[in-house]
């Protein structure tokens, strides 16, 4: 039919579609599970929190993470909140080869799973729920221990495929809460 348009939209690219969640400001984590010498560790940046009551937080792992099989094993997670000066520590948790948890200062949470010690803040997590979400696995933890150790200092966050603390004059920003 001339003249006609289609209300097919066209697929999206996967870069692409990176490219575009990239200009969303979000905190850098490094999720912890395991215990003793089986802990591992990796980067993730897909955290949120779901609900004040019960109290429940969710991250997103690539079903090929090397975490995946960690986390579904002992069934429990620390999200650890970096600071703005861990951009190294970031680094070395994010790739395929990357940091030993025995290389990082940690103590344990009250599950057994460590917690980095020099993080900005932390969460410890019974594994609740997980769902498939294409090539990601969403992990749904029930928050069991909570703590701010650092708590006058900037958090590491990420924009556009970069690593950074905020800029100083947002510290005085009131808070924006509308439930």
């Amino acid at each position: 039919m001339a003249g006609s348009t289609s209300s097919e939209a066209a697929p999206v690219d996967g870069r692409t579609l990176r490219d575009v969640c990239g200009m969303f400001v979000t905190g850098v984590t490094v999720i912890t599970s395991g215990e003793d010498g089986d802990a591992e560790g990796t980067t993730v940046n897909s955290f949120t929190s779901v609900s004040l009551d019960p109290p429940l937080v969710l991250f997103c792992l690539h079903k090929e993470s090397r975490l995946r099989a960690v986390v579904d094993a002992s069934r429990k997670f620390v999200v650890n909140f970096l600071q703005g000066q861990q951009e190294g520590l970031a680094r070395a948790f994010a790739g395929k080869g990357t940091a030993e948890i025995r290389d990082v200062a940690t103590h344990p949470s009250v599950t057994g799973v460590p917690v980095l010690s020099d993080a900005l803040a932390f969460l410890s997590c019974r594994l609740v729920d997980e769902f498939d979400g294409g090539d990601h696995t969403v992990f749904i933890g029930e928050v069991v221990e909570l703590g701010v150790p650092r708590q006058h200092q900037e958090p590491l966050v990420f924009f556009r495929g970069w690593l950074g603390a905020l800029d100083e004059e947002l510290r005085g920003v009131p808070s924006i809460v509308d439930g």
